[in-house]
């Protein structure tokens, strides 16, 4: 009875922070991080500078809190990705692209964000560590599977999985700004990274792709 009313009142508290996170990013998007203050962040939310200096100490933490949030979302909908019922391999390319499509959208979703998402990569590398260790997790489960249902050959799964997460993030900036994935939409770019990973992972001869 204690916790669900101690719950109930932190509910408000929750709520309010999210608004003043939502708010942020929609004037990081708009204005651009170093152009947008804290005045500002707390004239747009209705909140005051009083109540934004509760939840955050500095504009800093509000950007963390931001790109949390937005790391938050890619990492629900990867979540649901890899829960799909899918052979290792098909299921590992799907991740591949799940990963640089979901990058993709929230960097685009936060128009001037882009430049300090990139610009501030020591922010945001701070703050993904915990994301980047479930999809590790992941990709390593997936090649397991694969290994253990005798399609892949891997002798270290463990190096194989820092290289398959290295490559995908390796594409990130050149996939969101457009260099590479021309032609994905009508079934050109799959082939060719199911393509690769069957011959780097797999027992060829085992591996029947549709």
């Amino acid at each position: 009875m204690h916790r669900n009313c101690r719950t109930k009142n932190n509910m408000p508290l929750q709520k309010t922070k999210l608004l003043l996170i939502d708010v942020a990013r929609q004037l990081f998007a708009k204005k651009g991080f170093e152009y947008t203050t804290m005045n500002d962040i707390a004239e747009a939310s209705g909140k005051g500078r009083r109540t934004l200096y509760i939840y955050f100490k500095s504009k800093d933490e509000v950007y963390s809190a931001v790109i949390n949030g937005e790391l938050q979302r890619i990492s629900s909908t990867f979540l649901a990705v890899a829960r799909k019922q899918l052979p290792p391999l098909e299921k590992l390319v799907e991740l591949m692209f799940a990963h640089l499509s979901l990058m993709k959208e929230a960097v685009e979703r936060n128009g001037n964000l882009r430049a300090e998402f990139f610009r501030n990569i020591w922010q945001v590398e701070r703050v993904r560590k915990k994301y980047d260790k479930k999809e590790r997790d992941i990709i390593a489960k997936t090649l397991e599977d694969g290994q253990r249902e005798g399609i892949f050959d891997i002798e270290n799964i463990d190096l194989y999985t820092d290289i398959i997460q290295g490559c995908a993030r390796g594409l990130e900036v050149p996939y969101i700004y457009g260099r590479v994935g021309t032609g994905m939409n009508i079934g050109i770019t799959r082939p060719i990274v199911t393509n690769i990973l069957r011959k780097a992972l797999g027992r060829e001869r085992n591996i029947i792709i549709p």
